[in-house]
């Protein structure tokens, strides 16, 4: 494009030529620079609408969350909530360094993988971003949504300075793995191989100097669906692998084998009092969870339960409580301060018909661990919503960047050049689809459709509330029957709601598709004006959902009703995670009008 004062002295010029008068001259060259001036200053005014185009831009994201549970019981001043991370943050492991707390979560088919937070106090908590960030680390391409990064664990060596972050990625040939650094916030190595099978490893440093690796693993005999043993091995630290040789079953079933404990899993070793302590989850991650807890005199057992199992469950409390928490189980424990110890462990928050849509959150309890065994202090009773805050803290959750809980609002304007770590790609790099401009967020399409088990473009959000409003506005101008942008609540590939626009003919629409189990059903459709820009919404209460859209300065209407949110749920979608809210573009759609 030539340029506009390039421009003006051409004319100027050719006017001249041609015995126009002064005036006339001066009359033009003011318009000219009158109109270059409009222009320079406008391009990135915000009250300017771009123009639609065939990539979508997002811009002016709010999510708001509205749960009863948190309008109910309004914190005090010495109080802070839990869950402490809302939505799908499953199977904490947590560990520290002086007074620094570092906590990570599972993320499955996720990308970047495993959410690392940190904290000074256990009550405010900041994403430092994602322990694994690469794709040389993180080999989740072809990976169903509930496969790719299990439980990790976190654990700080003293003796050598350095964290390890060990794992299970169900995805790429990897199986189980371990990274290190020796600053979480500077990035983390590249995944050292781990030669054993099984899941959920965890790692434990004697002050000996020794370090073994425990995990679940089948048993030598399988007696009953369910049964698994945990297994340890001595770890050799300067090689990152396991020793070969030394691997020894140290809990076969559960806390009573006659009783037939299914799931055994999770397990993490402590020392205290020169005491060796195992615990681990039991039960199975659902309505039967529960944490138990052995002790032994040496690191590799034998390792007798604690007389009184479980130390943490709900299993046994009336299905039908108020202000159910469920599922509670997978716990790490850590000293916190002034020598009172803390547990985080998954529990989930059950919409009105007792379906699990926000997924498996990060609870946390203080633990009492005055006599031999460590108890969660009201563990085994109705989890409430609120804890009181350690001595001295002040609860800034929501604030200085501190990650937030209760009922909140996230905004995202998407200019601030650097996308948000709440913000997740599935199965690809968030950076090979999404780029933030000074005009929003531009998703770049892939020619793969969101039933696709590989990278999709679509940048999402955990669904974090039962009760919530997520709205977008979008500029965008599909060029085909296979273009289409919008909103998509995701639980998994094969169960969705696709709220988008797209073309057909020389019209332009905007749908509301459901897909349950991969069979997809166009709800409602509307025919719409894209040459200028249109707010989406989605909102919930409970099981109800509703999408709804805007054009220019009117009021939101509503397309295809009121439907059930039961394809975003655990129950019915099955898996291990929880719904997603997505901004989602795709040239290779396959919804048929």
């Amino acid at each position: 494009m030539n340029n506009p004062i390039q421009n003006l002295f051409l004319h100027k010029r050719n006017f001249r030529a041609q015995g126009f008068s002064k005036k006339l001259l001066l009359a033009i060259s003011l318009t000219c620079s009158l109109f270059f001036l409009i222009t320079a200053f406008t391009q990135d005014d915000p009250g300017v609408k771009p123009a639609p185009t065939a990539t979508p831009l997002f811009s002016n994201y709010i999510y708001q969350g509205d749960d009863d549970i948190y309008k109910k019981y309004p914190l005090k001043a010495d109080e802070f909530y839990s869950p402490i991370l809302q939505g799908c943050y499953p199977d904490p492991s947590i560990t520290k360094k002086g007074d620094d707390y570092y906590l990570v979560v599972s993320s499955f088919a996720f990308f970047p993988g495993v959410p690392i937070f940190h904290s000074k106090d256990l009550v405010n908590w900041k994403q430092l971003g994602h322990v694994l960030d690469r794709t040389s680390q993180l080999k989740v391409e072809r990976s169903g949504m509930s496969a790719g990064i299990y439980a990790p664990s976190i654990l700080y060596n003293k003796l050598n300075d350095t964290f390890y972050m060990i794992t299970t990625q169900i995805a790429g040939g990897m199986g189980n793995m371990v990274v290190k650094t020796k600053d979480p916030a500077k990035g983390w190595s590249e995944p050292y191989k781990l030669k054993f099978d099984g899941i959920d490893p965890s790692l434990f440093f004697d002050d000996n100097g020794k370090a073994y690796v425990v995990h679940n693993d089948a048993p030598e005999k399988e007696l009953y669906t369910g049964h698994r043993a945990i297994k340890i091995w001595e770890y050799d630290l300067v090689n990152d692998q396991i020793i070969p040789g030394t691997d020894k079953i140290i809990v076969n079933g559960g806390v009573d084998l006659s009783k037939h404990p299914i799931w055994i899993e999770a397990p993490h070793i402590y020392k205290k009092n020169n005491k060796y302590y195992l615990m681990c989850a039991e039960g199975g991650t659902g309505g039967a969870h529960s944490e138990v807890v052995f002790i032994s005199d040496n690191a590799k057992g034998p390792y007798v339960p604690a007389p009184k199992n479980p130390i943490l469950s709900q299993r046994h409390l009336p299905a039908k409580r108020v202000d159910k928490v469920d599922w509670a189980g997978h716990a790490d424990l850590v000293e916190g301060p002034g020598g009172q110890y803390y547990g985080v462990f998954l529990g989930i928050r059950p919409n009105e018909k007792d379906r699990v849509n926000t997924g498996r959150e990060t609870y946390m309890l203080p633990v009492d661990w005055s006599g031999e065994f460590p108890i969660f202090e009201g563990g085994l009773e109705p989890l409430k919503a609120k804890l009181k805050m350690p001595a001295g803290v002040k609860n800034n959750t929501g604030k200085q960047g501190f990650f937030p809980n209760g009922n909140f609002t996230f905004k995202d304007s998407f200019t601030a050049g650097k996308l948000d770590y709440r913000w997740i790609g599935l199965r690809g790099p968030r950076e090979g689809f999404a780029t933030a401009t000074t005009k929003g967020l531009l998703v770049k399409p892939y020619a793969v459709d969101v039933k696709s088990v590989e990278p999709i473009s679509a940048l999402f959000q955990r669904q974090q509330h039962n009760n919530f409003s997520a709205t977008v506005t979008m500029n965008y101008k599909p060029g085909s029957e296979k273009d289409l942008a919008g909103i998509v609540c995701l639980q998994k590939e094969s169960y969705h709601y696709v709220f988008g626009v797209t073309k057909k003919d020389d019209a332009y629409y905007l749908l509301l598709q459901r897909t349950e189990d991969n069979v997809s059903t166009i709800l409602a459709k509307v025919k719409i004006d894209v040459n200028r820009p249109i707010d989406l919404k989605v909102a919930a209460k409970g099981d109800d959902y509703t999408f709804s859209y805007a054009l220019g300065d009117k009021k939101f209407t509503n397309l295809g009703g009121t439907v059930s949110g039961d394809i975003l749920s655990t129950n019915v979608a099955k898996g291990f995670t929880g719904a997603l809210i997505g901004l989602y573009s795709t040239s290779a759609s396959q919804v048929k009008l």
